[in-house]
């Protein structure tokens, strides 16, 4: 008998998002998604209910408006300085910023443009505003073992280092 997806199975998965208006790839996994189904999800809950029932090698699109998501995006988390004001170390387009506000909370920002003068950043989720497609494939489908389940996902052995002494943390 096939494995289904249900409540307590190890899936893995492979994805990729599609912009629903271009139909330009947005991102790829690179390494299957392993996780714990109805423990840990990983995915947004429409991506979940529809996998739920599919079996290995089953393919699915799931349609989305991000801003159900992510909420609408905020214009004024997106920010332009001068590049002098910016370490060397963020003067990368991609590169992930993380800043404080004075109450301690934290945000990511993503350096999104820069030019001779400025640098922008955005601290919008990247799929903010868009609709796109979920393609998934089920490339594995099994019982969950009590570890995992306890993990959320697959559980690897920890590497062997040999030759190496251990660094007591004070």
């Amino acid at each position: 008998m096939t494995d289904t997806i249900q409540h307590g199975k190890y899936v893995e998965l492979k994805y990729q998002v599609v912009d629903a208006k271009t139909h330009g790839v947005l991102t790829s996994v690179e390494f299957p998604l392993g996780y714990v189904h109805g423990v840990n999800d990983v995915l947004s809950s429409q991506v979940m209910a529809e996998l739920e029932g599919r079996t290995v090698s089953d393919t699915i699109s799931v349609e989305l408006d991000c801003n159900k998501i992510f909420g609408p995006r905020d214009e004024s988390l997106v920010i332009t300085d001068y590049i002098e004001n910016v370490p060397e170390e963020y003067r990368e387009v991609g590169m992930t910023i993380v800043m404080e506000s004075e109450e301690g909370n934290r945000k990511s920002f993503l350096v999104t443009r820069i030019d001779d003068k400025t640098l922008t950043i955005d601290g919008n989720n990247p799929l903010c505003g868009r609709q796109v497609i979920f393609e998934l494939e089920v490339l594995t489908v099994r019982d969950a073992t009590d570890a995992e389940i306890a993990a959320g996902g697959k559980v690897s052995a920890r590497p062997e280092l040999r030759g190496v002494k251990p660094v007591p943390i004070h």
